[in-house]
C-alpha cells in the first residue's frame, strides 16, 4: 500500500515521462516515414498518369533489353550511344505501352494466353520473324524448333552433371524467349487497338470520287503577286502581340502546349587542345620508335609498346583493313622503306609507317580440319597417322567421325583476321591457312593440340601488305589542360554574373551560345559527350544562376560553363516566352505587311493592274489541281490557300486578294481541262486508306500528352 502510494506521489512526473517516451516513438516513426518517403521518391524515373515509374522497375527493363541486344550481336557489348539509343528506344516503347493498355482497359480490350499461344502456333506474329527459332530452308518460325528448345531447356536445366557454361546458355535463350512473348502479347493488343481506331476512319465512294474529280481537273492561270516582304519597317505593338497570342493559343493549343518542362540556357565550351609542346614531346617519342623499328625484328613488340592505334600481328593486310591515310601513303612507298613521323590532321594523328613487304594471298579460303587434343609423343602419334591417312587419300570427314567431329567445309575471309590481334598459335595457324595450297593437307601444331588442316579452295587472289603502322593522337598534357582551364576559371572569377559574362567573353576569345528547349530527355550539352553533370545542374538551377566549371566531352578535351536563362513550366506556354514572343512578333508583322498588301490590291481590276505594282511577281502556272498544293516557282514557295482559290474559281474570271503565307495574290484563269478516263477508284481508295492510317498516327501524340509523361531519366543516367 506504500509502495502505490509512492508511486501516487511521483504521478505527474510519470505522465510526463511516459508522455515525452511517446512522442519521440511517434516522431522517430514520423523520420523513418519521410525518410522511407524521400528514398522511394529518389527511385523515381518518370511519371505516366500520376503514376510513379519506378527506376528499378524500368532498370530491369534496360537490362533484359540489352541482354537480348547482346545476343542478337553474338554477345558484344553495346558502345555508350547504342547504350543510350537503346534506353530511349525503350522508354518510348514502355510508355505507349502504358499508354495502350490504359485505354485498352477503358475499352475491355484484352489478349488471351490463348490468342498468344495461337499466334506462336501459327508464327503470324510480326515478333517472330527475328529470332532464333526459324527453319533455316523456309526462312520462317518454326514453332517445332521452340518446343524443341523448350522440352532441351528443361532436361539441361534439371541434369546436374551439365556443365555451368552451357546451363548459362539456356538460361540466356530462355530469358531471351519470355522476352519475345511479352513483345507478342504486346503487339497483339496494340494490333488491336489500331484496328478499332482505323474502323472509326471508312473511305467511303463519295470521298473517293471527289478525290478523282480533285485529281483529274487542271487548270492554268496568270499570276501576279505582291510579296509580303515588299512592306518593310513594321513595329508590332505589345497590345497587338498579345491579341494574337490569344487567338493562336484558342486556334492551335496544342502548339503551345509544352508536354515537359525545359530550360533555355547559354554556355562557353572551350576545346582543349594540344600545344606546340605536346605535339613536339609526341614527334620525338614516334622518332625513337622510328629507329627501334629500322633496328630490330620485332616489330610486334615495337608496335604494341608504342601504343598504336593499328593492330599489327605480322601477317600482311588488305589494303581495305588500313585506316585510309596509311592506305593512301604505301602508294608513293616503296617496300622496305620506313615513312614519318608525320600528321594527319582528318583524324588529329601523327603516324609513322613501316611498308615491309608486298606479296599476293587468297582472300578467302576453303579449308576443313581434325583437332588432336594434346602435344605428348601418343597424341603425336595418332595426329601423324591422319596426316598420312588423309594424304593417302582417305576423305576428311571419315576419318573426322571415328574421332566425334565435323571436318565440314570452312571459310577464313581476310576480313576476318586483318588487324586482329592474334597470338602466336592463331598466327601460325592463319598463315599455314593463307599460305598453303589448294588440295594440300598439313599439321599445325598449337599449345595443348595438334590440328591436321585441309585447304580445299582459295579464291580471289590479291594483293596484301606487310605493314607496321603506329598511329597516335596528339593528345593535350596535364599542363595544357590546367593551363586553360586556370585560364577560364580566372575569366569566370572575375565575371560571376550572366550579363558580365556575355559582356567580356569575347574580350578573352570565349563564345557564348544560347540553346533553347533543353528538355530532360536530352542526353549532351551542344552534342558534347560528358555533359550528363552540366543536364543535371541545368535542371537543379534557378534562372540566373552560373555553373562551376566543369569538364567533358571524349577524355576531358573540352571544358563548359552553362548559364540558366529561362525555365519553362509544363503547360502552355507563358506568352513572356522568348522563343515564343518572337514567333509571336512575326506572325503580326506578316498579317500587317498582308493588310497593306490586301489594301493595294483593292482597285484592281485585272492581273496587268497588279503586275503593275511596285515589287509584283507574274507568273504563268500550270496543271493546278487541288489535290496538291501550288508552287510559286517565282518565290519558291508552296501555297495552300491559292490552291484552293484556284480550284474554286470559274474558267477566264479574276481573282484577287488571295493572301499566302509569302504574298498577296491575284490571278486569271486561263484554262480548264478535264481528264475523260476514269481513275481506277480501288486504288484510290487505297490511298485514301493509308492517308486515313498517318492521320490515325498522330493519335499516339495525342494520347501522350494526356497520359502527362515525366521523364527523369536524366538523374540515373550517363
Amino acid at each position: 500500500m506504500a509502495a502505490i502510494q509512492k508511486i501516487r506521489s511521483y504521478g505527474v512526473v510519470l505522465i510526463s515521462i511516459v508522455g515525452i517516451a511517446l512522442f519521440a516513438f511517434i516522431a522517430e516513426e514520423l523520420v523513418r516515414a519521410l525518410s522511407g518517403a524521400n528514398n522511394a521518391s529518389r527511385q523515381v524515373v518518370g511519371e505516366i498518369y500520376g503514376e510513379n515509374v519506378n527506376y528499378q522497375e524500368f532498370n530491369d527493363l534496360v537490362t533484359e533489353y540489352e541482354n537480348v541486344v547482346k545476343m542478337s550481336n553474338g554477345g558484344q557489348n553495346l558502345t555508350e550511344q547504342q547504350s543510350i539509343q537503346l534506353r530511349d528506344q525503350l522508354w518510348q516503347s514502355y510508355t505507349e505501352q502504358k499508354i495502350m493498355e490504359h485505354e485498352a482497359e477503358a475499352l475491355g480490350l484484352r489478349v488471351t494466353d490463348a490468342e498468344v499461344q495461337s499466334l506462336i502456333n501459327t508464327g503470324t506474329s510480326p515478333v517472330l520473324r527475328s529470332t532464333p527459332f526459324v527453319n533455316q530452308q523456309t526462312g520462317m518460325f518454326d514453332v517445332n524448333i521452340l518446343n524443341q528448345f523448350l522440352t532441351n531447356y528443361d532436361e539441361v536445366m534439371n541434369n546436374p552433371e551439365m556443365p555451368a557454361q552451357q546451363k548459362e546458355y539456356f538460361d540466356q535463350m530462355m530469358q531471351y524467349w519470355k522476352f519475345i512473348e511479352k513483345q507478342i502479347r504486346n503487339t497483339a493488343l496494340s494490333a488491336k487497338y489500331n484496328s478499332l481506331l482505323s474502323s472509326c476512319m471508312i473511305t467511303n465512294p463519295v470521298a473517293v470520287q471527289a478525290e478523282i474529280d480533285a485529281r483529274g481537273t487542271e487548270k492554268s492561270i496568270l499570276m501576279a503577286a505582291l510579296p509580303l516582304a515588299t512592306v518593310k519597317d513594321i513595329t508590332p505593338t505589345e497590345s497587338e502581340i498579345k491579341a494574337k497570342y490569344e487567338e493562336l493559343k484558342k486556334q492551335y493549343p496544342e502548339a503551345f502546349d509544352m508536354q515537359e518542362e525545359a530550360r533555355s540556357i547559354k554556355y562557353i565550351l572551350v576545346p582543349v587542345t594540344a600545344s606546340k609542346a605536346d605535339t613536339e614531346a609526341l614527334e620525338a617519342e614516334l622518332n625513337e620508335y622510328k629507329d627501334s623499328l629500322q633496328s630490330t625484328d620485332n616489330i610486334s613488340n615495337i608496335v604494341r609498346e608504342s601504343r598504336s592505334l593499328v593492330t599489327y600481328n605480322g601477317l600482311p593486310v588488305a589494303k581495305t583493313s588500313l585506316p585510309r591515310d596509311i592506305a593512301n601513303e604505301i602508294d608513293s612507298m616503296a617496300p622496305g622503306s620506313i615513312k614519318g613521323p608525320y600528321t594527319n590532321t582528318n583524324d588529329n594523328t601523327m603516324n609513322v609507317i613501316a611498308y615491309l613487304s608486298k606479296v599476293q594471298q587468297p582472300d578467302s579460303v576453303e579449308y576443313s580440319q581434325i583437332v588432336v587434343s594434346g602435344t605428348d609423343a601418343k597424341a603425336t602419334a595418332t595426329a601423324d597417322s591422319i596426316l598420312a591417312a588423309v594424304q593417302a587419300g582417305t576423305p576428311m570427314d571419315t576419318i573426322a567421325k571415328k574421332y566425334n567431329q565435323s571436318a565440314a567445309a570452312r571459310w577464313l575471309t581476310s576480313a576476318a583476321v586483318d588487324g586482329q590481334q592474334l597470338s602466336g598459335d592463331d598466327r601460325a595457324y592463319v598463315e599455314t591457312l593463307l599460305t598453303t595450297p589448294a588440295g594440300t593437307v598439313k599439321k599445325v601444331t598449337a599449345t595443348g593440340a595438334q590440328i591436321i588442316v585441309k585447304v580445299t579452295d582459295r579464291r580471289n587472289m590479291i594483293d596484301k601488305y606487310q605493314v607496321a603502322a603506329i598511329k597516335r593522337t596528339i593528345d593535350f598534357s596535364d599542363e595544357t589542360h590546367s593551363e586553360a582551364w586556370n585560364k577560364l576559371s580566372s575569366f569566370l572569377a572575375a565575371n560571376t554574373k550572366q550579363e558580365d559574362i556575355e559582356a567580356n567573353a569575347q574580350k578573352e576569345g570565349y563564345t557564348v551560345t544560347p540553346a533553347q528547349y533543353i528538355s530532360s530527355a536530352d542526353h549532351y550539352i551542344a552534342g558534347t559527350p560528358g555533359t550528363t553533370e552540366a543536364l543535371r545542374w541545368v535542371f537543379n538551377a534557378k534562372k540566373g544562376d552560373v555553373s562551376e566549371l566543369l569538364d567533358c566531352g571524349n577524355g576531358n578535351d573540352h571544358m563548359i560553363v552553362v548559364m540558366l536563362t529561362d525555365i519553362h513550366k509544363k503547360g502552355l506556354r507563358a506568352i513572356d516566352d522568348a522563343s515564343l514572343k518572337g514567333e509571336l512578333e512575326d506572325r503580326v508583322i506578316r498579317d500587317k505587311q498582308a493588310a497593306a498588301l490586301l489594301e493595294k490590291m483593292q482597285g484592281a481590276k485585272s492581273v496587268a493592274d497588279v503586275a503593275k505594282m511596285e515589287g509584283a511577281v507574274t507568273d504563268t502556272i500550270q496543271h493546278i489541281t487541288f489535290a496538291a498544293p501550288v508552287f510559286v516557282q517565282k518565290l519558291g514557295a508552296q501555297e495552300f490557300a491559292l490552291t484552293g482559290a484556284v480550284a474554286g474559281a470559274k474558267d477566264k474570271s479574276f481573282v484577287s486578294g488571295v493572301r499566302g503565307n509569302n504574298a498577296v495574290y491575284a490571278f486569271q484563269v486561263l484554262s480548264t481541262t478535264k481528264q475523260s478516263a476514269q481513275a481506277d477508284k480501288e486504288q484510290v481508295a487505297s490511298q485514301l486508306t493509308s492517308q486515313n492510317a498517318g492521320i490515325l498516327r498522330n493519335a499516339m501524340n495525342f494520347l501522350r500528352r494526356k497520359a502527362a509523361i515525366v521523364d527523369n531519366r536524366y538523374k540515373f543516367y550517363q
